[in-house]
């Protein structure tokens, strides 16, 4: 006998929620809409606050400190939170980042004894100034290819051990090639900065910052809303069940090492135009333990749990600031606590808008409707 189908039959299966997401797929584009106003009018707020001088240079450099420390941990997150591995080398593609653009900045832009004249009028730099950025975390991507390739065989301790290799490897390169000053460092980048406010005088380096953060944390929502976000998800939870249900490991594991040491490359540039020197020091194995800090602190795999890190590693190493030295002894011991006491840290997988729901008007989360009665009943 044919067991007759209806719509109550499949209320609440998994093809009614498939369905009823692709029906209402308006709904969380519209919900975006608030929180971008918000996000907007808050930089414009900013950026006028700091032009006219009420937001003071040391806030300003706080402020910047904590848009690049989100970008760092939250690129840090995908591998070490979303995707289950464990690597310990990531300021190693900062440093890849950093230089790059460095030295395209110094090429373009300014006028020194290693490269020359600038190719292009240094006023364009406001400009071409995102493009230079972009191309180090193009180039810090190509990077974590070489790391990538390896971690097909590898998880945990081994992955560990291959990326602090690499962060060893990316500093003793640098620290012989004498066109990067060697260990001496690099310096020149503010020119850049300067060049961009001769032409207009705003805070652009703290524009540039905002408008980077804001794109790599949309861009890392985005890719772990997708099929292939689920993928590095199905990865952290188990890779041969993953493979068993025609997950390519392999393809995943690359593009998420690309993805996350690009924008690590990325950081790493602001970075370098933020202070106007580097040397191959500031990307120690110290400066990843700051990243591993932020991603275990928020919690792994959460988004929102490294952008709350982030801030408040940022305000913790400020008030260090006077310990100078002894602050590298608090930080490693600041990882170890939360590794015995607080392991999945302040939000764990979940995100803030899980931990309060109002948020989820401005995160864009889609909004769960009741079930719809079944036909021929009353709703109670």
């Amino acid at each position: 006998m044919a067991v007759p189908r209806n719509k109550a039959s499949v209320q609440g299966s998994p093809v009614q929620e498939t369905r009823e997401i692709a029906i209402n797929t308006g709904e969380p584009r519209a919900s975006r809409i608030p929180g971008l106003i918000l996000i907007l009018g808050g930089m414009l707020l900013i950026g006028i606050l700091a032009a006219f001088g009420v937001i003071n240079q040391y806030i300003q450099t706080v402020l910047m400190s904590i848009g690049i420390n989100i970008i760092f941990a939250s690129s840090l997150n995908i591998v070490n939170g979303s995707m289950g591995e464990f690597s310990c080398g990531h300021a190693g593609f900062m440093a890849v980042g950093a230089y790059v653009s460095s030295v395209l900045s110094l090429i373009l832009f300014t006028d020194n004894k290693f490269f020359g004249p600038p190719l292009v009028p240094p006023q364009t730099a406001v400009f071409l100034f995102p493009v230079v950025i972009i191309i180090g975390g193009i180039i810090a991507a190509c990077t974590g290819l070489l790391v990538a390739i390896p971690s097909f065989k590898t998880r945990d301790d081994y992955l560990a051990i291959i990326t602090i290799a690499a962060n060893y490897i990316i500093m003793t390169l640098i620290n012989n090639l004498e066109i990067l000053g060697a260990s001496r460092g690099l310096m020149g980048m503010k020119a850049t900065v300067f060049a961009m406010t001769d032409l207009i005088p705003l805070p652009w380096m703290l524009l540039w910052i905002m408008v980077f953060v804001i794109l790599s944390v949309g861009a890392i929502k985005r890719l772990m809303g997708s099929v292939l976000g689920k993928g590095i998800a199905a990865i952290r939870y188990d890779e041969i069940s993953a493979e068993i249900m025609s997950v390519d490991t392999n393809r995943i594991k690359l593009l998420a090492f690309m993805f996350s040491s690009g924008l690590a490359g990325v950081a790493g540039g602001l970075f370098a135009h933020l202070l106007g020197f580097i040397n191959p020091s500031s990307f120690n194995i110290m400066k990843s333990t700051e990243g591993m800090v932020m991603v275990y602190l928020g919690g792994m795999g959460s988004l929102s749990g490294s952008v709350l890190s982030a801030v408040f590693f940022t305000f913790l190493l400020e008030l260090m600031r006077p310990l100078q030295i002894l602050k590298w002894v608090f930080i490693p011991l600041l990882l170890i606590l939360l590794m015995q006491f607080r392991p999945e840290g302040i939000l764990g997988h979940r995100e803030l808008s899980d931990v309060f729901p109002q948020l989820q008007v401005f995160t864009g989360a889609p909004r769960k409707k009741p079930p719809a009665a079944p036909r021929g009943r009353k709703r109670t």
